[in-house]
């Protein structure tokens, strides 16, 4: 089974790839094209793994002691669009490569 940090690792990728897809797709296409289906679709895919974001978030910095402020910034993280991929490449790559 894959250890927490790699699960958590794929979410925060997938949510992050949601994340520019809502912004810079559907929500173009819902308010300059009056096409709204795109973005209740993407929406709840992006909300799912959001969810899960958090759930696997709470479980990595369980499993590994992480401190109040680095929970925070992953967590912050979470709300600006690529900020899912700098938080892997600044924390969680290189304490996947310590590990």
């Amino acid at each position: 089974m894959k250890s927490s940090l790699k699960q958590f690792r794929l979410i925060a990728a997938l949510e992050g790839v949601s994340f520019i897809l809502l912004i810079a797709l559907a929500m173009p296409l819902k308010y300059m094209f009056d096409m709204p289906t795109p973005n209740k679709i993407i929406g709840m895919v992006h909300g799912v793994l959001f969810v899960a974001y958090v759930f696997f978030l709470y479980q990595v910095a369980s499993d590994r002691k992480w401190s109040l402020k680095k929970v925070a910034i992953a967590f912050i993280a979470s709300l600006l669009p690529f900020g899912a991929f700098v938080l892997d490449a600044k924390v969680l790559k290189p304490e996947q490569e310590q590990a």
